[in-house]
């Protein structure tokens, strides 16, 4: 996962995020207001968190899922046949790029579709690699070791695919398309005297301008990341609200009225370098994050370190935003 931004790193892209959010939630793709809704009482397909969490320790049984480990390759061939079964159509969306050092990594953005002919779609992803330098650990002959990425990765997938679970049960009215983006937690490490904030992210750069079908489009996007932790929070991210306050607001107002206000809390923070980033600004889709936001400043205690591991996942935490989630979508009309 990426860093907070620094103020002064940010200038450049929250000057252009201002430009194009002078116009509202990207105004081409703007999701409109919701009426009044007792989300209590929308039908939703059940969320098995005992569930969710097998899928987070599958995911983690490949080991390492990061460019260049044989886990990479074998967890994405496990994701495409499982997605398979629940999905449509399931398009595999392979791509190039340079990382910060100059390596040349091979990635592959995993692209799963319900309900194709649907004219109203909605956009869920999290990314699915794992991070090749655990560079915050407090070990520091740890920190150019790659980690598992249990919550930084794998919870979000997870949450994901059993809501592809879910809706092979009881499809939605809507069109689904479920990303999981690939090298988005390969950027500049900590130790690495640079910064280069497009070294992040770089499947969801691609897929923004390179979209599985053309003109691509959605009412709104959900984005999940670390979304597994013990003792969550999720906050309004700063470029949550200046793109995509809509729907933001939406997901926390599901959350407050099934009683999770104290993990969604109605606070607006600092901006996030994230997937949504480039959905947003590139691709015009006014996409949300829910991100964990620690009031220490940081993301979750063991970010970016060798502890990311299946130890500190929580099956409450995934069953909570799975359920937030699927309220929403299922309260989305045509």
């Amino acid at each position: 996962m990426k860093k907070l931004f620094h103020i002064l790193i940010l200038s450049f892209v929250v000057i252009c995020g201002l430009i194009v959010a002078s116009c509202g939630d990207n105004k081409k793709g703007k999701a409109p207001a919701t009426s009044a809704v007792d989300y209590t009482q929308v039908a939703v397909p059940t969320f098995d968190k005992d569930s969710a969490y097998a899928f987070v320790e599958k995911q983690l049984s490949f080991g390492f899922r990061a460019p260049g480990h044989s886990g990479h390759e074998q967890c994405a061939t496990y994701l495409r046949q499982t997605m398979s079964r629940w999905c449509d159509t399931v398009i595999m969306q392979p791509f190039n790029a340079t990382l910060w050092n100059g390596t040349n990594a091979h990635g592959q953005n995993i692209i799963s579709i319900i309900n194709p002919e649907a004219a109203t779609r909605v956009l869920l992803a999290a990314h699915w690699d794992s991070r090749l330098w655990a560079d915050h650990d407090g070990d520091e002959s740890k920190q150019h070791s790659p980690l598992m990425g249990a919550n930084d990765g794998a919870s979000g997938v997870a949450i994901l695919m059993e809501i592809a679970r879910g809706m092979s049960t009881q499809r939605p009215d809507i069109g689904i398309d479920i990303i999981f983006f690939d090298l988005e937690d390969q950027g500049v490490p900590e130790w690495h005297d640079g910064h280069d904030d497009e070294s992040w992210c770089k499947g969801a750069q691609y897929w923004a301008k390179n979209p599985h079908t053309p003109y691509y489009t959605a009412r709104y996007g959900i984005l999940l990341d670390m979304v597994g932790a013990a003792e969550p929070r999720f906050t309004k991210e700063y470029f949550s609200m200046q793109y995509a306050s809509t729907i933001t607001n939406k997901v926390w107002s599901v959350a407050q009225a099934l009683g999770y206000g104290g993990v969604f809390e109605d606070s607006k923070t600092d901006p996030v370098l994230d997937d949504h980033l480039y959905v947003n600004r590139l691709r015009g889709v006014p996409m949300t994050d829910i991100v964990h936001n620690s009031r220490k400043g940081s993301f979750f205690p063991h970010w970016h370190t060798t502890n990311d591991d299946l130890d500190h996942v929580e099956r409450e935490t995934l069953g909570i935003v799975g359920l937030v989630l699927l309220k929403t979508i299922y309260s989305t009309k045509n």
